[in-house]
């Protein structure tokens, strides 16, 4: 047989890497990480869950869209709100697509600490594939077992399709699923492997073996979600790898497919994955750290006599901050939040501006001066 994917090195999977060359990224990522825990405990425990229900939309949404798949947010979004104890949009009704997303995203964050076995991934390959939804659109597809057959790694749509990869074949899925089974959960305490290079070699190594006819990708997302609550020993969920993996696809085929032809060291795939999980917890940063000036903004003006349109459009400027900066807005942006005349909003605005809660950012007057919030 001739080598050439991974799979059929010899040694596989003994894989190898430099550390030398991902210590400066490792350190980064220790740095955000950090600085996330930190600022989260910094944050009410209603904003925080509120985080949390948002991160983890993002990332059933964003995994799906990965995949080509448009989900409806608001049923998502009511199905982990019911799951979080928080309110559910009043428009989302859940469907059991929803449902099986959001179960098996809460199992794998919330339940970082069980064991993972083949039971558990066939199980979040049913929740993937709703019986009745699935029996309509994949009439064949096998659901919550192993593939039976060969299987290609493909992008894009059905006329330029790419193929990216063929992974292991069918009569070798039990051996190689056994053995990463076990090494995730020999290396989960053996400490020889760093937390966050154990997620990307996960990652890695699961999409790899692509054990199922269809949900490979939203499940080795899922179980890299997985490894980093365990990295982290924490089961609120602040930031979401998928986003920056939607953002760079291309990107994120790429390195798959050059790291299936070149042997063993995967050090460019561990560096790809590294400098993804630095901007999403960069992202992250920034969403956090945009609460907290909320929190800071509000908190300082208790106090003042406001009326309820200054309050609704600062609360509506707050909502669109930018990290910790702020929009740049004028009378007309007042009076299409306000619904007030243009003398009424130059009056309220003049009064935000002695109050302290605005800034002119713009030499000029009248209707063309800008503000903005002062944080």
């Amino acid at each position: 047989m001739s080598v050439e994917w991974i799979w059929q090195q010899p040694g596989w999977p003994r894989f190898v890497w430099n550390d030398e060359t991902l210590a400066p990224l490792l350190a980064d990522c220790r740095v955000a990480q950090g600085r996330l825990l930190g600022m989260a405990s910094a944050i009410s425990e209603a904003e925080l869950k509120q985080g949390e229900l948002n991160t983890l939309l993002q990332n059933i949404v964003t995994s799906s869209r990965i995949e080509g798949e448009q989900l409806d947010e608001t049923a998502v979004r009511s199905s982990l709100a019911k799951r979080l104890g928080l309110a559910a949009p009043a428009q989302g009704k859940p469907s059991s697509r929803s449902e099986g997303l959001a179960e098996m995203m809460l199992d794998a964050t919330q339940h970082y600490d069980a064991p993972l076995d083949l039971k558990r991934l066939n199980w979040w390959h049913t929740l993937l594939f709703p019986e009745e939804q699935t029996r309509l659109l994949y009439p064949r597809l096998i659901i919550g077992a192993l593939r039976d057959g060969p299987m290609e790694v493909i992008s894009g749509p059905d006329y330029r399709r790419k193929v990216h990869f063929v992974a292991p074949p069918e009569d070798r899925l039990q051996q190689q699923l056994a053995s990463f089974l076990e090494w995730f959960g020999d290396s989960k305490h053996a400490g020889a492997i760093d937390s966050l290079l154990r997620a990307g070699i996960a990652h890695f190594w699961f999409v790899t073996i692509h054990p199922y006819e269809d949900g490979n990708g939203r499940i080795t997302r899922a179980l890299t979600d997985l490894a980093l609550a365990q990295a982290e020993s924490h089961a609120i969920r602040l930031y979401t790898m998928s986003a920056s993996i939607l953002d760079d696809r291309n990107g994120y085929y790429d390195i798959l497919e050059h790291s299936q032809k070149s042997g063993l060291d995967i050090t460019p795939w561990l560096s790809w994955f590294l400098h993804t999980l630095k901007t999403s917890l960069e992202q992250a940063l920034a969403r956090i750290g945009a609460v907290l000036v909320r929190a800071r903004y509000w908190a300082s003006r208790q106090a003042l006599d406001l009326l309820p349109e200054q309050r609704r459009f600062l609360f509506r400027m707050l909502e669109d901050l930018d990290g910790d900066r702020s929009p740049a807005f004028s009378a007309k942006n007042y009076r299409a939040i306000t619904h007030v005349t243009k003398p009424t909003a130059t009056r309220h605005l003049q009064d935000l501006v002695k109050k302290g809660c605005i800034v002119g950012v713009d030499v000029g007057r009248g209707p063309g001066a800008k503000y903005a919030l002062a944080l």
